[in-house]
């Protein structure tokens, strides 16, 4: 677990956000036993297979898509902020590249 005891400052989003190859390679922000935050790029086509998701706050920064939470299907873009209830599934496609923040309590 990566915590952080002292505040930190991330001046530059473009700076720290990485993609992956084949999807997302998250950068924690910060994961304490209360809270934990990562900025995730998708390149354009990939995408984060549905899966079962604790609640979290999904907002994102550049790029468009489409986040699925359960059955519902949202256009994401610059902005946009998405809320995901506890035990729902949710997924992310990436159209074009795709920033974002995600935060959610650790199970």
């Amino acid at each position: 677990m990566t915590t952080k005891e002292t505040p930190t400052m991330y001046a530059n989003w473009q700076e720290t956000v990485k993609f992956g190859e084949k999807g997302p390679s998250p950068t924690v922000l910060i994961e304490t036993p209360r809270l934990k935050a990562v900025l995730g790029g998708l390149r354009a086509e990939q995408s984060i297979p549905m899966h079962p998701s604790p609640e979290a706050i999904y907002h994102f920064l550049k790029g468009t898509g489409t986040m699925t939470v359960d059955d519902e299907k949202y256009t994401v873009g610059p902005g946009i902020t998405v809320t995901v209830p506890d035990g729902s599934q949710r997924g992310i496609t990436a159209e074009t590249d795709v920033v974002f923040i995600g935060t959610t309590v650790p199970g």
